[in-house]
């Protein structure tokens, strides 16, 4: 579930297997944002606009995506619990292991809505789908998570450079949500790239069949959930008999430790090439 749904784009022309609209109830995928289409391409695209150069995670990735923001980024919670229960539904006829959560959906005022919406995604990790957030860009003050970034059973992803962007004052690691320092839970799990990463562009152009801006670079803790979500589809073609918690142990125990604070940076930076070893 990418939130802003799916665009025609060169790079993901494979990959889509189900697409539903909860917004609209539109047959038919598209991506009024770009926010959908870019995030897509962080997790397989194929690169071909770009000879490879611009490749996903895990280019051979199939995606089930449902649209349950629009064009602003705005969504409901009663199309967040629809899109939740579809991906239930639609679980076992798509061989679904990962979610992937690069939506947000603001400042709920009833909790009891928020419970609802914490409850029905813990069902969808217990019934073996790793759940992958974003932990959202409202840092960087203590206990700024999303709020189902906070729940002990998701993989909730911050944002962090490394040695990279240094001198950015735009930086994501800036902004990235932060956990509850003094918590017994220690959130985010992991920390992953996302500052300017080149992804699809849902609104390139096609000019006499040569394809131009094919390509666009966003930034925020949206872009770091897929890359995670990526290595989430190699590791589990690599090791298909292990479950969401032997994911999880796997990828917080082979992290590099960037030094800094726990509910910044987690267990660290994701190390795709240990996490796979």
């Amino acid at each position: 579930m990418t939130g802003e749904g799916i665009g025609y784009h060169p790079d993901l022309e494979n990959n889509l297997l189900a697409f539903h609209d909860f917004v609209q109830n539109r047959e038919y995928r598209y991506d009024d944002s770009g926010h959908g289409t870019h995030v897509c391409g962080i997790i397989c695209g194929s690169g071909a606009a770009s000879q490879g150069r611009y490749r996903g995670i895990a280019p051979g990735a199939g995606l089930v995506v449902g649209k349950v923001l629009d064009y602003n980024g705005d969504g409901r919670v009663e199309h967040m619990l629809e899109g939740l229960k579809w991906v239930l539904r639609v679980r076992e006829k798509y061989h679904i292991r990962i979610l992937n959560l690069s939506v947000g959906v603001g400042i709920i005022n009833e909790p009891e809505k928020e419970q609802i919406l914490i409850k029905q995604l813990e069902r969808v990790v217990e019934s073996g789908i790793t759940v992958i957030c974003a932990a959202g860009n409202s840092g960087p003050k203590d206990g700024t998570l999303t709020f189902w970034g906070e729940s002990r059973q998701v993989v909730t992803v911050g944002c962090h450079d490394g040695i990279f962007c240094r001198n950015n004052p735009r930086r994501c690691e800036t902004y990235s949500g932060r956990g509850r320092a003094r918590s017994s839970l220690r959130k985010p799990d992991i920390v992953a790239p996302g500052t300017d990463i080149i992804s699809c562009n849902a609104f390139f152009r096609n000019v006499r069949g040569r394809i131009r801006q094919a390509y666009v670079g966003k930034s925020g803790t949206s872009m770091s959930a897929p890359i995670v979500s990526g290595a989430a589809a190699l590791y589990f073609q690599r090791y298909p008999m292990e479950d969401s918690e032997d994911f999880k142990q796997k990828l917080t125990f082979t992290a590099t430790d960037l030094e800094e604070a726990w509910n910044k940076q987690g267990w660290g930076m994701v190390n795709v090439g240990r996490l796979l070893g």
